[in-house]
């Protein structure tokens, strides 16, 4: 690759993010970095024990959400190490608010439907789906008074550092892999 090759992945909890981001680490031999997983060892240092990113739809999981609310330092502190990161290497980057902090990079957009959502958390989590489409909705909406009183961010509605924005509500893994690819490769002349 003779450029730097900067890809950002974002949209909400269970529409493929972390999933994609691997993939496309894996075929372009770039260095994934994750968000969420970031914030894990930010809940490890105010005593949580999280255990993979589905902690983040257990009970231990939303209160830290609601800890981050009081407390933008955390989210700041992830952000800005994400942004170094962006500013100096090639990497893949999954984050919820990133594309809107860095200029430069390819930045995707996944967006999926509730019930794909639930779907997806039921998998993962081991969830019911009353319990999954609660937890969605708690933390979309916490999410979203996050983000936009840190950074006046509107997410989900505001998509315009993105280069691509693709609905995977009934798309399998490797079809959404294979349309973002296509798209990083012409961007990139791979």
């Amino acid at each position: 690759m003779r450029e730097r090759t900067l890809i950002m992945v974002s949209g909400f909890a269970a529409t493929g993010k972390s999933t994609l981001c691997r993939l496309i680490g894996e075929d372009l031999k770039l260095r994934v970095y994750s968000g969420g997983e970031a914030l894990l060892l930010a809940a490890k240092r105010f005593g949580y024990n999280p255990r993979g990113l589905e902690w983040w739809d257990t009970k231990e999981g939303l209160e830290f959400l609601e800890r981050r609310k009081l407390d933008n330092s955390i989210d700041r502190s992830v952000d800005e190490e994400l942004k170094k990161i962006a500013s100096r290497e090639s990497a893949v980057i999954d984050s919820w608010v990133l594309p809107w902090l860095v200029d430069e990079g390819y930045k995707i957009w996944l967006k999926a439907d509730l019930e794909a959502r639930a779907e997806r958390l039921i998998k993962r989590s081991k969830l019911d789906l009353e319990t999954a489409v609660t937890t969605i909705r708690e933390r979309d909406e916490v999410n979203r008074q996050l983000y936009y009183s840190l950074y006046k961010i509107r997410l989900g509605e505001d998509f315009s550092p993105f280069h691509l924005v693709l609905d995977t509500s009934r798309l399998e893994t490797m079809s959404v892999f294979r349309i973002v690819r296509t798209a990083i490769h012409e961007q990139f002349n791979l």
